[in-house]
């Protein structure tokens, strides 16, 4: 029998085509590719196997997952489906007897979910639609579904290739090209003996972006340090500010003694985020705490809260970056990894929770967060705590960038340079005012 999943080493040469407007510093090369392999020709069209491979380091989708819509470039119809289907099957009046899965000029197709007969199932499918990052989880990084298409032509000469591809995930954010015919793809049989190969395959490259996605921010961080009573919060007004008035429900009072009603009949599948009142109104903070300092190592805690009432982030993942990042000691409860988008300078680490210990994270609520710590050893060519140099540069979550305080916000060592002018003019200001009395 011969297997219909694709190699997985073929994913550096994917993972190349990308679109530049949609460049992510953090994961220059990041995308999901989208792999047409006509595997047989039927009478009237061809069978197909469509792989989505998610080619990006950090960004994953979330239930309830992808759906793929795209264009037919002239009659096809859609027989049969395994691994996935339409959302909907159109008008098929015209044809008697058989009756095609889908007959609409623009489909849309989302995958299967677990637990479909094995008789309805390909590999690589029926996960709900969740993909996983390619840096989290590269064996969980594809889904697929078989498509039987009919009225398209039976030749690699007569086939047209469908257009306006679209991806959503589940949410907009994602920008496909148009598919373009390269090299068929070759598979190796389960004993490694024999390798076949498609009779005719097509590329789509989607990118996503994070202005596409949505109008406002969906994370913040706060900052805060042993050597510094001051907590410097998320902005205000991060991600929309409270606006009970013209927009009331907008957001949720954790005291209130309605609140169980209030989450219960927000609707829980509705992409819009109910979040708790605060000043920054993000459903999702990273506060970053500057823990310990000791001779030769110095420690951070890093918490992430969970602000929304109406989701739960499986699997999620953060990424920071941070100059110390190329000499970590120890990772308290996540699992880390290197990512290294300039090559030479190891500044970026992606964290993610254990499995069956911290990968859930629950709604707003008592257990809305995880944390853990991270233990650096200094290097005393660069170590310092002046001037917020032990924060870190820029963090994302889930593969969103989170909004930062600004930098002259940061908590300042007790000695910083900004204190004594404070002291200085505070005894001008004392002088002045005794030599009036005096005066006086």
């Amino acid at each position: 029998m011969e297997s219909r999943y694709m190699n997985f080493m073929c994913g550096r040469d994917l993972a190349s085509m990308h679109l530049a407007q949609a460049y992510d510093a953090l994961d220059p090369n990041g995308n999901i590719t989208i792999k047409w392999d006509v595997m047989s020709w039927t009478p009237d069209g061809y069978v197909a196997v469509v792989t989505m491979y998610n080619f990006q380091q950090y960004r994953h989708i979330q239930a309830p997952g992808w759906s793929l819509g795209w264009t037919w470039a002239k009659k096809e119809v859609i027989w049969s489906m395994m691994g996935g289907q339409t959302t909907e099957q159109g008008d098929c009046s015209r044809f008697k007897g058989n009756t095609p899965h889908c007959c609409k000029k623009d489909p849309t197709v989302v995958d299967l979910l677990p637990g479909t007969p094995y008789n309805q199932q390909i590999a690589n499918c029926c996960k709900g639609g969740v993909i996983n990052s390619w840096a989290q989880d590269p064996a969980n990084a594809a889904s697929s579904f078989q498509v039987s298409v009919g009225g398209s032509g039976t030749t690699n000469k007569t086939v047209k290739l469908p257009k306006n591809f679209t991806l959503r995930a589940p949410g907009p954010g994602y920008t496909c090209g148009p598919a373009k015919i390269v090299k068929s793809t070759k598979f190796v049989t389960t004993d490694q003996r024999r390798v076949t190969q498609a009779l005719m395959t097509w590329n789509i490259t989607c990118t996503y972006s994070q202005f596409l996605a949505q109008k406002t921010p969906t994370c913040c961080v706060s900052l805060s340090s042993f050597y510094n009573d001051t907590i410097v919060s998320c902005p205000t007004c991060t991600c929309g500010c409270q606006n009970n008035l013209t927009q009331p429900g907008s957001c949720v009072d954790p005291n209130s003694p309605y609140l169980a009603s209030v989450v219960e009949g927000s609707g829980k599948n509705s992409y819009q985020p109910l979040v708790q009142c605060t000043s920054h109104m993000c459903p999702i903070r990273v506060h970053w705490h500057v823990k310990l300092n000791y001779k030769e190592y110095w420690r951070v805690k890093i918490t992430i809260t969970n602000f929304n009432y109406r989701m739960n982030y499986t699997q999620w993942n953060l990424v920071a970056q941070h100059p110390n990042f190329d000499n970590i000691t120890q990772i308290f409860s996540f699992n880390y990894k290197s990512l290294s988008p300039y090559e030479a300078i190891n500044d970026t680490a992606m964290l993610w929770g254990v499995k069956f210990y911290n990968d859930f994270l629950s709604q707003a609520g008592p257990f809305g967060n995880v944390q853990s710590e991270l233990l650096f050893r200094k290097d005393k060519s660069t170590f310092t705590f002046d001037k917020g140099w032990a924060f870190p540069r820029r963090i994302y979550f889930n593969g969103d960038n989170c909004v930062m305080p600004p930098p002259d916000a940061y908590p300042w060592l007790p000695n910083a340079s900004s204190r004594p002018v404070v002291s200085f003019l505070y005894s001008i200001l004392t002088i002045l005012a005794a030599s009036i009395f005096v005066l006086a």
